[in-house]
């Protein structure tokens, strides 16, 4: 299983974006149970956890994303979203996606870049 990322793009502060993260070859009875997250890693630093979400659709966002950032997932399409709102300079990074429980799931992609200008 391969996850494939889109959805990035140079945007203003302020602005906003949607990502899409599939698990390509993947089914949906090994895709659903899986908790999903969104990682993001900026120049010189260690990637980090941005945004979770369950099998059971419950959610966990790192502080500096509340109530701008929205996870939310399709297990029918077998892909993972996130919704970010009002973006900042320090949102800057390459944007990933992958199983946080199975680390067999599937391969790391390429990651999708989001750049907020300061």
């Amino acid at each position: 299983v391969q996850m494939v990322e889109s959805g990035g793009g140079l945007v203003q502060p302020g602005g906003s974006l949607r990502l899409s993260c599939t698990a390509r070859g993947s089914i949906w009875s090994t895709f659903s149970p899986q908790t999903m997250g969104w990682y993001r890693q900026a120049p010189a630093t260690e990637r980090e956890l941005v945004a979770s979400i369950t099998s059971g659709g419950n959610t966990n966002y790192l502080d500096s994303v509340k109530g701008r950032f929205s996870i939310s997932r399709d297990n029918s399409r077998k892909t993972v979203y996130l919704r970010m709102n009002d973006l900042k300079p320090e949102d800057t990074g390459v944007y990933f996606c992958n199983s946080m429980g199975d680390a067999s799931f599937a391969q790391w992609g390429q990651g999708t870049q989001v750049t907020v200008p300061s």
